[in-house]
């Protein structure tokens, strides 16, 4: 009994030092919001510096916000927001009236020494709405963790926990909004005086190739672009060239800006992405660099090539079969942590949908896919560049060049990209149809034969087309490059007319 009774009287102090943890108030800030509150009832135009970014369930006390969302309706009506007017909504709502009434309003307006904090209170109570959204946040994890539910596993877990995490640090809420059409307007022609500036007039992210970029105006952020060709016409290659530009260019300009490249290589693994760059930064065979035959002075080029290149901001990621939410989240981290300018995707049909999503068939998988990228170049504002392959039925046709219908599950790639480009190499195909001499010909008619068929092959050698089958913003048409095979590097193409005379 006596032990009983000695329990009941320890103190709060007591339970504290045992181990009960104490109460804690979320993060808040009543006076930043009485601050506020008083300096929009002295100067109506202290809600200006705050109306952009600043909502009513910002606030931590709600009477506080209803206050500031009264003022907000007045001052967009053009009317006067003060005790006076806000007088009737106290004597209608009983929850402000227990407040303290107009009186309150009264002593939020007294107590004001200066408007010019206004801002800064507007951030303190941001600041501490983000908190307490992080607090909340956090509790989900831990719940969501506690609770074993088979259908979600502990990495969708994860995936699910770092978007809201980025959500909440790219936008301090996790809502979206509108956007007036002023808005836009001002941002469309800001990007057009970007364009106007910069060399080349592009207003989105140069791929290297003058002739391209023109008819693109580079790549721009949040567009879908799909890059799709038949096995060994160069999409890897050419992907591979335009993000090796990308993440160089700004090194050779300056250091301080440089642009990242997420290129996510589910076909290839990263030693062969790296011996490609290699190879076109060397001018040394691929294939060469690979067997190690090499010359005298060619390990020193990829040496020195090699040391030139490791601070190039390409990043790679080789993992197979990568589903959308998971590339979704490598993406956001590295934007978070590094910055990003261009995310490449080889290819598309190797990749998976979400984690929980069945899809009853193929075309239905793709068109999951192509929604997923395309929202993930909305989302981080940066183009997405993805590759894809062609249909066979190209190969059934006299002229091979493709067409958006020789696209696999065509209909739901066509639709969400913004662009759609083929890569397409006469040569290869004239390569394989050497005419064959038959016994029942003459001499003459098979000469003639192959004699035609060399000249197509003269004309074709070292040529490529990039097919513009799709724009959305723009024109399409077909850009002529040069292609060097044992590099597999692309160049813009220069006809014989537009070579200097010693060349020509």
């Amino acid at each position: 009994m006596a032990t009983q009774d000695d329990s009941s009287n320890i103190s709060p102090i007591g339970l504290r030092e045992v181990g009960v943890p104490s109460m804690r108030e979320p993060p808040h800030n009543l006076e930043a919001e009485q601050g506020l509150l008083g300096a929009i009832l002295v100067n109506n135009r202290a809600f200006e510096q705050v109306g952009e970014y600043l909502t009513a369930d910002q606030f931590a006390d709600p009477v506080h916000g209803r206050i500031f969302e009264a003022c907000g309706r007045l001052i967009e009506r053009g009317q006067i927001a003060n005790p006076v007017t806000l007088k009737p909504l106290f004597d209608q709502d009983a929850a402000l009236d227990d407040a303290g009434g107009a009186q309150y309003l009264v002593r939020l307006a007294a107590s004001v020494v200066t408007v010019i904090n206004a801002d800064d209170y507007g951030k303190a109570i941001r600041d501490d709405h983000i908190r307490r959204q992080l607090i909340d946040l956090g509790e989900d994890i831990v719940n969501d963790a506690y609770a074993h539910d088979l259908e979600i596993s502990a990495t969708k877990q994860i995936e699910i926990a770092e978007g809201k995490l980025f959500i909440l640090a790219e936008h301090g809420s996790s809502e979206g909004g509108f956007i007036s059409f002023g808005t836009a307007l001002t941002r469309s022609v800001r990007m057009a005086e970007t364009a106007f500036k910069r060399d080349g007039s592009l207003a989105g992210v140069a791929t290297g190739f003058s002739d391209l970029d023109k008819q693109l105006g580079g790549l721009h952020p949040s567009d879908l672009l799909i890059l799709a060709g038949r096995p060994a016409m160069g999409k890897t290659a050419l992907a591979t060239n335009i993000a090796f530009h990308v993440a160089t260019s700004a090194q050779r300009i300056d250091d301080a800006e440089k642009p990242v490249v997420a290129f996510f290589s589910l076909e290839m693994s990263a030693e062969q992405l790296a011996t490609r760059v290699l190879s076109e930064s060397t001018h040394v065979s691929s294939e060469k660099i690979r067997r190690g035959e090499l010359a005298g002075d060619d390990f020193q080029k990829l040496v020195r090539a090699s040391q030139e290149l490791e601070t190039a901001p390409l990043y790679i990621d080789d993992t197979p079969a990568i589903t959308v939410s998971t590339l979704r989240t490598r993406a956001r981290r590295l934007k978070r942590k590094q910055g990003l300018a261009l995310i490449v995707v080889d290819y598309l049909q190797l990749m998976r949908p979400p984690t929980g999503q069945r899809p009853e068939n193929r075309v239905q998988e793709i068109s999951i896919i192509t929604q997923g990228l395309k929202a993930i170049a909305k989302e981080l504002s940066v183009p997405v560049l993805a590759l894809s392959q062609l249909s066979r039925a190209v190969e059934q046709r006299e002229d091979k060049r493709p067409v958006l219908a020789d696209l696999r599950e065509s209909g739901s790639i066509e639709q969400d990209a913004d662009v759609v480009m083929f890569v397409f190499r006469e040569q290869y195909y004239l390569e394989k149809a050497e005419p064959v001499q038959r016994p029942e010909e003459n001499d003459g008619k098979f000469n003639e034969r192959h004699d035609m068929w060399l000249e197509r092959c003269n004309k074709a050698y070292g040529k490529a087309e990039v097919i513009i089958g799709k724009q959305r913003h723009g024109p399409t048409g077909t850009v002529t490059m040069h292609f060097h095979g044992p590099t597999t590097k692309f160049s813009d193409f220069i006809p014989e007319d537009r070579l200097p005379e010693q060349f020509g």
